[in-house]
């Protein structure tokens, strides 16, 4: 028996002949028994799992093949046993997070926080002028499928895209470019993943290169920004931020992001949508035949 442990019904991921899924949602409460770990061939994680992932699948002897529902793994891969291949949910996720990405571009350009806030307190805001996102110049750092999805989304609003990406290719800059390319956007929408040559990329050098006024959206992972360099230039009112991560995550009470100016903060809701479910299912699917027939499987990431 060939046992394939997942948050969906059987029914549901239309499992090929020859699997087995057993059920489980990642509650502590829900687990199954260590006589049924033992078989388990494939593990479908939860996206949100409530105990240390590296100590249940070390109770997985026969353990193969772990596929994530997200598309980043920086959190999930230092767990993975030795020989185990893990597989991301890259394309999944891909038309929400450019959702949000077009939706806090407008937002914060457009001054939406401090209409609400008006409106909430039983006022009429005091007329201004604002940005338009028409004529503007924007960045999409980490030019992978995300940037893609969020390229197409901008198409009709009448902006430059400059893409950029780790190394360069057709079309496509690569991030040594970053100090020449920063003067020149209006819009950074951060998408890339985070690894130790990301982490505080956006750090105080990056952010003094953006032009004033520029904003930054941040739907990567927190620490790819480096929350004191915002904070700094936070500060100083040059910059706008509108950020669905953080550093930390989520943020405690009270802390100053909240009310750093110009700052628009959602709490990481990218991917988390109506379309996710149906999205995952069919990526499993897909996962679940190729694995019974003994096909290369998608979206292997390499450690």
């Amino acid at each position: 028996m060939t046992v394939v442990l997942a948050p969906f019904s059987s029914d549901e991921l239309a499992a090929p002949d020859g699997l087995t899924v057993v059920p489980f949602s990642g509650a502590a409460d829900d687990l199954p028994s260590d006589a049924v770990l033992a078989q388990v061939e494939m593990w479908v994680i939860p996206y949100a799992l409530e105990f240390p992932l590296g100590e249940l699948a070390v109770r997985m002897p026969r353990l193969r093949v772990i596929q994530a529902q997200s598309a980043g793994t920086d959190g999930i891969v230092a767990h993975i046993p030795d020989g185990v291949v893990l597989c991301n949910a890259r394309g999944v996720h891909d038309a929400s997070t450019a959702e949000l990405g077009v939706g806090l571009i407008i937002a914060s350009l457009r001054g939406i926080p401090t209409f609400v806030r008006a409106q909430d307190e039983g006022r009429w805001a005091a007329w201004q002028w604002w940005p338009a996102l028409a004529d503007r110049t924007v960045m999409i750092l980490g030019y992978g499928s995300i940037g893609e999805a969020l390229e197409r989304r901008l198409a009709g609003f009448e902006t430059t895209i400059v893409r950029v990406a780790s190394r360069a290719r057709d079309g496509v800059h690569a991030v040594d470019e970053l100090p020449e390319l920063l003067p020149q956007v209006d819009v950074v929408v951060v998408l890339t993943p985070l690894t130790d040559a990301t982490r505080h990329l956006v750090g105080k050098d990056f952010l003094a290169a953006m032009k004033d006024d520029a904003l930054l959206v941040n739907l990567a992972r927190g620490p790819v920004v480096d929350t004191d360099a915002l904070l700094a230039e936070l500060g100083t009112g040059r910059l706008r931020a509108a950020l669905d991560v953080t550093d930390p995550e989520p943020l405690p009470d009270d802390h100053p992001l909240f009310s750093a100016p110009n700052a628009l903060i959602t709490p990481h809701v990218a991917g988390g949508t109506s379309a996710m479910r149906p999205r995952v299912v069919a990526l499993v699917r897909d996962q679940l035949r190729r694995f019974a027939a003994g096909e290369d499987l998608v979206n292997r990431v390499s450690r």
